[in-house]
């Protein structure tokens, strides 16, 4: 069975920055491409960044330059890595495994997310 455990949401103020990290097992890890998505309330989940083995690297217009999303081989560990958050940010933020593109129906496993709200 696949787990997938986000942590580093939580409230901040715009401009701001936090640092979101998506725990896998060894095996998934090491097997899988890694998306990182959100949804905000009364919003359909959107794509936000990605990130294959092989180390391509693929963002949202409306993160680029802003977010940077990383693999820690280390810690069997996918960070998002968001500076200069703005009030719009302000979502569930969700990792997901086993997939590679830009849409919700492309991945198969999802952590359970964690909220990120950026106040004005």
């Amino acid at each position: 069975q696949v787990q997938l455990v986000e942590s580093g949401g939580g409230s901040v103020q715009a401009g701001a920055s936090l640092r979101l990290s998506c725990t896998a097992s060894e095996r998934t890890f090491t097997l899988y491409n890694f998306g990182w998505f959100r949804q905000a309330l009364g919003n359909e989940r959107e794509f936000v960044a990605l990130s294959s083995l092989s180390g391509v690297t693929r963002y949202a217009d409306s993160v680029k330059d802003r977010f940077t999303i990383s693999r820690d081989a280390a810690k069997n560990t996918v960070n998002l890595q968001m500076n200069s958050l703005r009030p719009e940010d302000t979502a569930v933020y969700y990792c997901a495994a086993r997939g590679w593109g830009t849409s919700v129906s492309d991945y198969r496993y999802w952590g359970q997310g964690t909220q990120v709200t950026v106040s004005s």
